[in-house]
Order: structure tokens, then C-alpha cells, then sequence
């Protein structure tokens, strides 16, 4: 039995167009055309507007780890809250479970390195950001244009690389079947070698977001 802040490969696989990628390692879905390209130019404007350098947890000494740009999006806007009905009836997710919608903006040579979505319980960060709601269980990500060049996200565990194009959604679970955090979900925003890149993202909590 799912959580509340879980999806499953079969509540998302109903719907038509989702397509899982054939691996043991995780759970990696995607889908074509899941937003409309006219729904993309509006949330691409929101991100324009208040975009501002993103930051990490835990955050080390390499300083261009995650050299790409955040835009915290208003849930009042039009278009955020089309966009999350999106993301609710897709997943199935509690809505009360999911972190505010966030927009990245990547220029040329902007990347966010290898990582994993989920919080180090060992971190320094561990309680400022998991003490209320809780450990992320999965990730909606959707691609707001196409790149003229680099710009894909590359999953090292089972070397697979997603190109952006416009409305396209990647999701995936950050757990294991036994709830433990799934190092496999590792993944790498790679350098953007022409053009500019957005991208929209839903993080979802165990326990309802509450902030």
C-alpha cells in the first residue's frame, strides 16, 4: 500500500502516454507532450520574472556544483495552478504533500552536477529541511523548451540520457520497495551548450508540507 505523499508505476502508467523506462535500478518514467507548449511559454515568463541563483543543502566547497538559476513560483498564478492540477491528476499525490512548484533557468554552461533529490540524513541540513515534512519520495520534472545544444539530464546508474523538449515530463521514485533512499536515482543536469534551458519541478513529502 502507497503513502500518501507516494505515487506507483501503475496509477501512472494509466495514464496514456506515460512510458516507464525498462530498468531494475529505479523508478523512471516519462512522457511526451504532457504540457502544452502555450502553458510552457507562460511558466517560462513567471520564471524570468523572479529568477534568482539556486542554492543547495549541504552545501560543500565546489562552488559550481549547481550553477543554474531558481524561481520560486507563486501558487496563485494562473499558471502554477494549472500546472499542479497537471502534477495531481498524473501522480495521484495529496497535494498538502508537495513542496511549492519550482522553476530553474539554466544559460550557457550552467549544470547541475550528480545528485540525488533527497536530503543526507547524515547531513548538516537533515533537521532544517526533513523536521516537518519529511524525507522527498518522488520527483515531477518538466522540460519548458527545447535546448539548441547540451542541457540533458543524464541518470548515471543506468546511463541514460533525456533531452529537453517542450511539455516533456521525466518522474521518478526516490525510494527503494523497501523505503529506503535510492542512490540509483542519481542524476546530472548537464552543461547547456547553446541556447537557454528551464525546467519546472514537484518535490512531494512524506508528511504534508506545512511550512
Amino acid at each position: 500500500m502507497i503513502g500518501p505523499g507516494e505515487s506507483s508505476a501503475e496509477i501512472l502508467l494509466a495514464r496514456p502516454g506515460v512510458q516507464r523506462i525498462p530498468t531494475n535500478k529505479l523508478e523512471l518514467f516519462q512522457s511526451r507532450g504532457f504540457v502544452s507548449p502555450e502553458l510552457c511559454a507562460r511558466l517560462i515568463a513567471l520564471i524570468e520574472q523572479d529568477r534568482r541563483p539556486s542554492t543547495l543543502a549541504d552545501a560543500g566547497d565546489d562552488h559550481y556544483f549547481r550553477t543554474s538559476e531558481t524561481c520560486d513560483l507563486d501558487a496563485d498564478e494562473p499558471a502554477v495552478r494549472e500546472m499542479e492540477s497537471l502534477f495531481a491528476a498524473l501522480g495521484g499525490i495529496d497535494p498538502a504533500h508537495g513542496e511549492p512548484l519550482q522553476g530553474q533557468r539554466y544559460d550557457l554552461g550552467q549544470e547541475f552536477k550528480p545528485h540525488c533529490d533527497y536530503f543526507n540524513r547524515s547531513g548538516q541540513d537533515w533537521e532544517r529541511y526533513c523536521s516537518v515534512a519529511g524525507q522527498r519520495t518522488w520527483t515531477f520534472m518538466v522540460y519548458l523548451n527545447e535546448v539548441e545544444a547540451g542541457g540533458a539530464t543524464r541518470f548515471k546508474a543506468i546511463s541514460k540520457s533525456f533531452h529537453p523538449e517542450t511539455g516533456k515530463l521525466l518522474c521518478w521514485n526516490n525510494w527503494r520497495a523497501d523505503g529506503s533512499e535510492n542512490p540509483n536515482t542519481i542524476h546530472h543536469g548537464m552543461k547547456v551548450r547553446k541556447g537557454v534551458k528551464y525546467v519546472i519541478t514537484k518535490w512531494y513529502r512524506e508528511q504534508p508540507w506545512g511550512w
